[in-house]
């Protein structure tokens, strides 16, 4: 860690960054299971701007004493900016508060009501495929994410745009869509780096060793395309995510060209498999016999490909090439029209 505002940042036990990455932008890595999250810090003269707070230990076990140990003072912390409404990126923001109570919690208005409210998350994001499909999270991780998540309301909805003056530096909101309806970025055109939480996601989520740990969880796919297509245009040369090592210079690119190339991939998957198909399929059933073509997952975590499978399914229906229906079970399912 480093011991003052301007010091080097150090490498982790896993060999991922954590500290000042560059001036005024720190890294700060929290334990997440047997993966981690990254919350990030940007500082200026006169305030400094949160983005993503983590569960609630993300907070009080690790941001905080963080600040004690460089120097920074927490009533200079502003605003914490949550990526999007997912519990690892959320569920520290009462935690904060608690601490810091002149914070401002920021969050997209298309995701604030889930950022704000456990159960709508729970049953809205978590439980979507529930009764389409067939697919839910098991009761232990539920259980796992009310526990570790306070939630509060939001202080300030935001649309993408909108420019946070830090003192000497401003960052800006951008709203990169595909992930969750209302997923922000954050852009330091300062450092020329994007601090972008889940919006781009490579072909595998991965443990904190490196190992694959399940699919990349996108849910719509073109808005998705077109979000790391924005990133790709402001030529950043630092790219920041939550669960990923730091990717910087041409590493920038490569990641965002794997994160495309994996739901190019994905459509010529289903195509081939419902093309071969004489019956409609569920989508719990082309996830499964994709099995490994998807990626190198377990089943219970291959099963979450229904998030992306779902995705670009539709896609490819929009395209005219998949028609969905409803079967006698109240599952959907698909089918191959061309």
């Amino acid at each position: 860690m480093s011991g003052a505002a301007g010091g080097a940042a150090e490498q982790t036990a896993t060999g991922a960054i954590h500290g000042e990455v560059r001036p005024g932008l720190h890294r700060i890595q929290a334990p997440l299971g047997e993966r981690f999250v990254a919350l990030y810090l940007l500082v200026g003269d006169d305030a400094a701007l949160l983005v993503d707070t983590g569960i609630r230990e993300s907070i009080t076990e690790t941001l905080l004493p963080y600040l004690d140990a460089v120097g920074i003072p927490r009533e200079k912390l502003r605003w914490a900016v949550n990526t999007h409404c997912d519990y690892d990126h959320t569920g520290g923001n009462g935690a904060l508060k608690a601490a810091i109570p002149t914070a401002s919690i920021v969050a997209h208005a298309l995701d604030s009501d889930l950022v704000e409210d456990v159960q709508r998350l729970i049953d809205e994001r978590y439980g979507e495929f529930r009764a389409t499909d067939g697919f839910d999270d098991p009761p232990e991780t539920t259980e796992y994410l009310r526990a570790v998540s306070d939630l509060v309301p939001v202080d300030l909805r935001v649309a993408g745009g909108e420019e946070f003056d830090l003192g000497g530096r401003t960052v800006r909101v951008l709203h990169v869509p595909g992930h969750s309806p209302g997923h922000v970025a954050v852009y330091d055109e300062a450092n020329r780096a994007l601090l972008i939480g889940d919006a781009t996601l490579g072909a595998s989520v991965l443990f904190a060793d490196g190992r694959p740990a399940f699919p990349p969880t996108y849910r719509d796919t073109d808005p998705y395309v077109e979000s790391l297509r924005a990133f790709r245009a402001l030529d950043a040369d630092l790219l920041l995510t939550a669960h990923y090592p730091v990717y910087e210079g041409e590493g920038v690119a490569r990641f965002l060209d794997e994160s495309e190339a994996y739901t190019e991939r994905i459509d010529v998957i289903l195509s081939e498999l419902l093309a071969a198909r004489a019956e409609p399929a569920t989508t719990l059933e082309l996830v499964r016999e994709a099995g490994s073509a998807l990626g190198p997952w377990g089943a219970d975590a291959l099963d979450y490909s229904v998030f992306p499978v779902t995705g670009n399914l539709e896609r490819l229906e929009q395209r005219g090439l998949v028609a969905s229906a409803v079967d006698g079970d109240g599952r959907r399912t698909w089918r191959w029209v061309r």
